[in-house]
């Protein structure tokens, strides 16, 4: 199916062109994105995990009390933080009280510091990941981080400005039209390689960027 066929539905369903390209999101060029401190890194990884499962705007609203009770994500500090020191912060009411998820702090930090380790930042890396393979980083994220598998890995890439598609159900619903994937919840290797080879022959149809086919993909279902 070819993308102009959903573009054309999108703009139908959106009320104009306009209307559609005002859902698309931003991005951050490499250089910006190479610029991002891994603090921050670990930070959006953080809130992603907290997000999964549970209301997005709670943790918006406690999210300055998280960076006070994870002293600013300094994945060094993070990475050498004791069972205890976690228990205490897992108790903390400044945050959302989820001791599983408190103790994904630490693993994703030596994660971003093994990686920054690497290639001399966490930023560093992601700015120059090709977006041929944009499911090769999503597989990396969830290999080597904790809970950052699912739509979690790309929702963290999308809030840092990093290109990428998410699959969302409506995403997932298109993919279907499409015939591109035959379920609504794909996850398996050869699911996500059939993905990544459909966005990436609709790049190369519109010039337009990853984030760009994929919300408009999800406007032309609803």
């Amino acid at each position: 199916m070819k993308f102009a066929e959903f573009y054309k539905q999108a703009v139908k369903v959106k009320g104009g062109e306009a209307e559609l390209k005002a859902l698309w999101p931003q991005t951050l060029s490499a250089d910006e994105l190479a610029e991002i401190g891994d603090d921050r890194w670990l930070s959006h990884m953080t809130k992603c995990v907290f997000r999964a499962g549970f209301v997005w705007r709670v943790i918006e609203q406690k999210w300055a009390g998280f960076e006070d009770a994870f002293s600013g994500f300094n994945p060094q500090g993070m990475a050498h933080l004791s069972d205890e020191r976690l228990a205490e912060i897992a108790q903390d009411e400044r945050i959302v009280r989820n001791a599983q998820k408190v103790n994904t702090v630490r693993d994703n930090a030596i994660f971003v510091l093994d990686i920054a380790a690497e290639h001399g930042s966490f930023g560093e890396f992601i700015a120059h990941w090709p977006s041929d393979d944009i499911v090769g980083l999503w597989a990396l994220f969830k290999k080597r981080g904790k809970r950052l598998g699912g739509n979690t890995g790309a929702m963290i890439l999308r809030g840092m400005g990093k290109d990428t598609f998410v699959l969302s159900s409506d995403v997932c619903a298109a993919l279907q039209k499409a015939e591109v994937i035959s379920r609504p919840n794909p996850s398996s290797q050869t699911e996500m390689k059939a993905i990544q080879a459909a966005f990436n022959q609709w790049q190369q149809e519109s010039g337009l960027k990853l984030c760009e086919i994929s919300r408009t993909l999800a406007a032309s279902i609803g």
